[in-house]
């Protein structure tokens, strides 16, 4: 396989792709039955094939959304997978909308009083009334992701998938008392249903590791790297994956019993489970003041950062601000993998002050053989250029190369790697937005 497809699709896509189209292969025999190669044909045929898309779409999305450690890797990282569940939701709602007004249209040759009864029926046809509840859940969900409403607040958007939940069930009663091919209705219910009972009720409990918190440093202001142990069994990872934090601790004045995503800056074989997080909002400024001795949830771990799509290649790190914990987990876990890597780190900072990690990361290029370590500075040196990185790294146009850090860097660095030849295919990021 090219490193082109495998860079663009993951081997989970064919299982999505394969849910996507069952109940339309299914359902085809009857929607086609009476068809008539006429306007109102067309509209009528269309329009039952959107709902269908729509109603799989939407259950598709909602499977996607069990979050569980590991198998977030066949659809490449959990950041990628949330893109698609993102992208299935939103298509799902669209093809709805149009399955509505396909539908209504198909009866205007005849009368808007038809078209209006199609889709606005006797209360007595409460399947059709459940079609429109579903909408109006949708509505409620992805309202408030348009700007028009100003930049989501994380909590408040997870809390809002309660209503996608009711959107996926309406939609369910819905679907199932109108189409004949029930039983693939109801086989795509129980994982989507399944999905949304385990990440909602059962994985706070079963899904995730209590750890104790054991030190916490501070590396600058406003950046502390949190050292915890297990209190029951660990959880194993990779270096560079990432997982999900939920501090206890009773005097955290925001964030407690709130999940959140942060990078783990441990090696998989250290004694502690260590991440590094930075104050960027209420909730990790709160974390900065995280009590010792108190307890935290994790749950994970996630993300495929280091996946290869071409391993016979050297590697390129990129990393600026808290970005750099990727980097970090993975300089650490190259002391135990000594001669398996071949990486050169550019640490990206403001100035000296603010690359807080490397003290440590020099002195791990100082022994571990194939890793280099290079500092740039933003005050000194402006912009980081594809001179600077031939001057320190000659073949970097030739490497795997992953980069982590803020927005604005990480578009800036892309830009520099594609205009100095870099095909995107070996350029790997990860973002963590409502994730």
């Amino acid at each position: 396989m090219s490193a082109w497809i495998r860079a663009r699709f993951k081997p989970g896509d064919i299982l999505l792709l394969l849910f996507l189209l069952l109940p339309v292969v299914v359902a085809l025999p009857r929607v086609l039955s009476g068809f008539a190669p006429n306007a109102i044909g067309w509209l009528t045929l269309t329009g039952r094939l959107t709902g269908i898309l729509g109603l799989a779409m939407m259950l598709l999305a909602a499977m996607m959304s069990v979050r569980l450690p590991h198998y977030d890797r066949w659809f490449g990282g959990l950041a990628r997978l949330w893109v698609v569940h993102r992208f299935f939701g939103f298509a799902g709602f669209v093809l709805v909308l149009f399955h509505v007004a396909l539908l209504a249209y198909a009866q205007l040759p005849f009368s808007i009083e038809a078209a209006i009864a199609r889709v606005f029926p006797p209360l007595a046809e409460w399947a059709i009334w459940s079609g429109w509840l579903a909408l109006l859940c949708m509505v409620i969900f992805l309202g408030p992701t348009f700007r028009f409403f100003g930049r989501l607040h994380y909590q408040r958007w997870k809390a809002l998938h309660l209503f996608s939940a009711l959107a996926v069930i309406f939609a369910l009663l819905h679907a199932i008392p109108i189409a004949a091919e029930t039983v693939v209705w109801w086989f795509m219910a129980v994982g989507a249903i399944g999905a949304i009972v385990w990440r909602k009720v059962l994985s706070p409990n079963l899904g995730r590791y209590r750890y104790e918190v054991v030190k916490v440093e501070t590396l600058v202001h406003g950046v502390v790297e949190i050292s915890l142990r297990p209190k029951g069994k660990a959880m194993a990872y990779e270096a560079g994956q990432f997982m999900y934090f939920t501090p206890l601790d009773p005097a955290l004045t925001a964030g407690r019993n709130e999940e959140h995503p942060y990078t783990i800056s441990s090696a998989p074989n250290d004694e502690y489970l260590r991440v590094g997080i930075k104050a960027l909002g209420d909730a990790s400024t709160a974390i900065q003041t995280l009590a010792v001795g108190s307890d935290v949830m994790v749950e994970g771990p996630y993300g495929d950062f280091y996946e290869r799509i071409e391993p016979q290649r050297s590697q390129l790190w990129l990393a600026g601000g808290i970005g750099i914990t990727p980097f970090v987990s993975g300089a650490r876990d190259a002391q135990y993998r000594q001669g398996e890597i071949d990486a050169h780190l550019f640490y990206l900072a403001n100035d000296q002050q603010r690359a807080y990690y490397l003290n440590e990361l020099v002195e791990l290029g100082a022994k571990v053989a194939g890793l280099a370590v290079t500092p740039h500075y933003y005050r000194q040196e402006g912009p980081l250029t594809a001179a600077f990185l031939r001057q320190h790294c000659a073949d970097f146009t030739e490497r795997e190369i992953y980069m982590c850090g803020p927005p604005a860097m990480v578009s800036h660095l892309k830009s520099v790697l594609v205009a100095a030849g870099v095909p995107v295919t070996r350029i790997h990021s990860e973002a963590f937005d409502f994730l």
